[in-house]
């Protein structure tokens, strides 16, 4: 799923003032957005693990990328080439 956030988007003006970036919140957001998107609505969400390894500024394209299938799932968040975020996502009971 490709991406972009606005640079009005609310959460951006604390995130930081003068050198605005998106928070890791908003990426997450975005990542579950997708696998709603092929899977339908998730309760009881779990990040066990999730790294962010580079910023995401306002403006700029990414897509989030996907493995696995519920209820769980691997994903990527990408800026072209350059891997911003990572992690895995546990809908439901699932350990």
């Amino acid at each position: 799923m490709q991406f972009v956030i606005d640079p009005a988007h609310p959460s951006l003006p604390g995130h930081f003032p003068g050198n605005p970036i998106v928070p890791g919140v908003v990426l997450l957001d975005r990542v579950v957005e997708a696998i709603e998107a092929e899977a339908g609505p998730l309760h009881g969400v779990r990040l066990p693990q999730v790294k962010f390894l580079q910023p995401l500024r306002p403006g700029e394209a990414a897509r989030v990328e996907l493995d696995g299938a519920a209820p769980r799932w691997r994903f990527r968040v990408m800026r072209d080439d350059v891997l911003l975020a990572s992690g895995d996502l546990v809908a439901g009971d699932a350990s």
